[in-house]
């Protein structure tokens, strides 16, 4: 049975990847009887079902030359779903415009339109709720790094 290393899956990832935009938000691989290599992808504007199938008839392709056609393995090639949270700088830009619920490493949590993505950090207008009345505050600056998790708040207006 073959033993799967990350780092030569991330790199006949990144060669799967090719040019394109794409780029790897999240990769797993169990260590369980027949192995499950989880891939998620995600792009400056999505990621399409064409680009997914694409990206796993190579990456399949790659792990069949380097373990051979005998190896045993799950592969799930797949994009972020729209409850995850976002975990590249590069997935933001798409959001501009949309609302995020920010919880910060100091443990303050932050909700509001997504104003601007800076080389430095997001740049929003927090929505401020206070009994029924909703206050919207002027725009803040906060650093990638002050982020511990960002998800997009779903809406069906």
């Amino acid at each position: 049975m073959a033993k799967f290393d990350r780092h030569q899956i991330q790199q006949l990832l990144a060669e799967a990847i090719g040019d394109t935009e794409l780029f790897v938000v999240g990769l797993t691989v169990s260590d369980s009887v027949l192995p499950k290599i989880t891939v998620t992808l995600d792009g400056p504007t999505g990621l399409g079902i064409d680009e997914i199938a694409t990206i796993t008839r190579r990456l399949n392709r790659a792990m069949e030359a380097t373990y051979g056609e005998e190896a045993a393995y799950s592969l799930e090639v797949t994009s972020p779903g729209a409850d995850q949270p976002l975990t590249d700088p590069r997935q933001y830009a798409r959001h501009v415009g949309r609302s995020l619920h920010l919880k910060l490493q100091d443990g303050t949590e932050k909700t509001g339109p997504l104003v601007n993505v800076l080389p430095e950090g997001l740049e929003i207008t927090e929505v401020v709720k206070v009994k029924t009345k909703k206050t919207t505050l002027p725009a803040v600056v906060i650093p990638f790094g002050d982020i511990k998790e960002a998800k997009v708040v779903i809406s069906f207006k």
